[in-house]
């Protein structure tokens, strides 16, 4: 499209330089008056040639930008293709972590247990292979980008800003955090 253009400047260009120039050859009595108009004609249309050329060039750089963008947003939206479903999941397994939690009293609610058990693996396995990772929190460091503090204590077994107690589990696709994890925080 942006050739296209640059070549009809040309063509005009050259339609209108060819035939002063042939009226130049036949004519070799040309007044100065009528030379310097056609110089003035000829770096009117050299002009209007760079500017095309500019046009082009910057129509071409725009579109070399629109493909490299449009490229990223591709790759991103694939790398990231899980995050909803991800972020739909995550309810249902933290309600599995607490079903786990209960105290089996009989045979049968131990082998109940265990089917969970092995459902709940199975779901955090996928959920791996699908780039989701638990965000480890309890005795490392506070980071405001994965951890959310809803409480502070004093602790004297931790330092100062240290994930004391993990109250719910965070989550990150790759590495884009889907859930932070909310955390109780030594002063």
């Amino acid at each position: 499209m942006v050739s296209d253009e640059k070549k009809a400047v040309e063509n005009e260009v050259e339609e209108v330089i060819e035939p002063e120039v042939e009226i130049l050859d036949a004519d070799e009595n040309v007044s100065s008056g009528e030379n310097a108009e056609a110089n003035e004609k000829i770096a009117e249309l050299e002009a209007k040639l760079d500017e095309a050329e500019n046009k082009m060039l910057r129509v071409q750089a725009d579109y070399d930008n629109f493909r490299r963008r449009s490229r990223l947003d591709q790759e991103a939206a694939q790398k990231y293709r899980a995050q909803s479903l991800v972020t739909e999941i995550i309810p249902a397994l933290d309600n599995f972590g607490r079903a786990l939690q209960i105290e089996a009293d009989d045979e049968k609610t131990k082998s109940l247990l265990q089917g969970m058990e092995m459902i709940h693996k199975q779901l955090i396995q996928a959920l791996q292979n699908e780039g989701v990772e638990v965000i480890e929190s309890v005795g490392l460091p506070f980071d405001p980008n994965f951890h959310q503090a809803v409480m502070q204590v004093e602790d004297e077994n931790f330092e100062s800003n240290t994930v004391v107690e993990e109250l719910q589990k965070g989550y990150k696709l790759k590495d884009r955090v889907i859930r932070p994890a909310m955390v109780k925080v030594n002063q």
